[in-house]
């Protein structure tokens, strides 16, 4: 059929009643190609199938109309609209809900003490649901950490993964524990061995627990790895966290080799760990070794902006941090007595320190800047 001009079913009388605003309509319709108004019509003349066709509103097809009807919720998407903004509002009612349940749950389990605590204190339900909540933002918004290679971890058993330590505070320990908590593929956690002055201070020895901290000692290690845990170690102690900000990057002495020998006596593999970004967060350039021995710690750190803004000074500055697992060292292929040789472990120990040097340096090659 030709194209027929529909004519809209109104005469003068329907015009006379016709509301304000009505004309401005009309002239708009008009104003498309291929339409008239009723006064462009000369005669009453309607095409046999338009006067047999029912009595339908036609939809102005003007942008302005067009975004009136988007806008109120009309037009062929209109109810699909509607249900999906009704189906959303109520799965984020519904996940509000699950999350309030969960945590009342939470709190009720904590205030009945229906929860396990292993035999070192560690606290996996509150680790999982508040601690790690609480670093991984720094470790995600602050620090950015970028990490690689932590399917190197083993998926299963016992791992002994040993880290550079650096910062002035042990901040690289807490983001290391996130980043094998969050990325691992298996959902491993991180054991980590503190130092003695962790479990020295009030309240945080009792966090350091919970989160799953022990005692550096042979025993403790060697007890985590034997029932499959992964442990991690920073060999270079104080004197990696507190040097000078001039030897930024190059590794401490690893000690005597300590922790080799616990790998080597549980057969777990060494699995080393760089880590870049820590060093720059506090740079220190001084220690007042008087004031650190009246207060007991080992150095107190003179920085550019501590103790000069007070605890202002103490805000890290915001680094951009790199984390990489490097390929693991296996030990299950020597017998026994090789813990008590000490040339393998003199061997063994300086090829994980090597091999962290050098990643430090790769890493560093590639960084583009400290912050960015």
């Amino acid at each position: 059929m030709a194209d027929a001009k529909v004519i809209p079913f109104d005469d003068d009388r329907s015009r006379a009643r016709r509301r304000p605003g009505r004309a401005a309509r009309d002239a708009a319709v008009r104003a498309l190609p291929g339409q008239q108004g009723p006064e462009d019509v000369p005669g009453p003349a309607v095409p046999v199938e338009a006067a047999k066709t029912p009595r339908t509103v036609e939809t102005a097809t003007t942008p302005r109309a067009v975004e009136a009807v988007e806008a109120s919720g009309g037009g062929p998407d209109g109810a699909a609209d509607r249900s999906e903004g009704a189906s959303g509002a109520e799965g984020r009612r519904s996940g509000w809900e699950r999350r309030l349940a969960g945590g009342l749950s939470f709190l009720r389990r904590r205030v009945t003490g229906e929860y396990e605590v292993d035999e070192f204190g560690y606290d996996k339900e509150l680790t999982d649901q508040v601690l790690m909540s609480l670093v991984r933002p720094l470790a995600e918004k602050y620090f950015r950490v970028d990490v690689k290679g932590v399917e190197n971890i083993p998926a299963e058993g016992g791992a002994l993964v040993v880290a550079n330590h650096s910062g002035t505070l042990p901040l690289d320990g807490l983001m290391m524990q996130v980043a094998v908590h969050d990325h691992h593929p298996a959902g491993r956690h991180l054991r980590l061995l503190a130092a003695d002055l962790v479990f020295m201070l009030p309240v945080i020895n009792e966090l350091a627990r919970k989160a799953g901290h022990t005692l550096a000692c042979a025993e403790d290690a060697e007890r985590l790895l034997r029932s499959g845990e992964i442990v991690g170690v920073m060999p270079e102690g104080f004197k990696g966290i507190g040097k000078p900000f001039s030897e930024r990057y190059k590794l401490q002495r690893f000690g005597r080799g300590g922790f080799v020998s616990t790998a080597l006596q549980a057969g777990v593999p060494i699995v080393p760990c760089s880590i870049v970004g820590a060093e720059e967060i506090y740079p220190m350039l001084g220690n007042a070794k008087t004031l650190a021995r009246v207060l007991g710690f080992p150095y107190f750190p003179i920085t550019p902006t501590f103790p000069w803004l007070g605890p202002l000074g103490a805000v890290p500055l915001p680094t951009k941090w790199t984390i990489q697992f490097g390929e693991p060292i296996p030990t299950d292929g020597y017998p026994p007595e090789a813990a008590e040789d000490p040339m393998l472990m003199f061997n063994l120990t300086d090829q994980v320190r090597e091999q962290i040097q050098h990643t430090l340096y790769k890493l560093l090659v590639q960084r583009r800047s400290v912050f960015f």
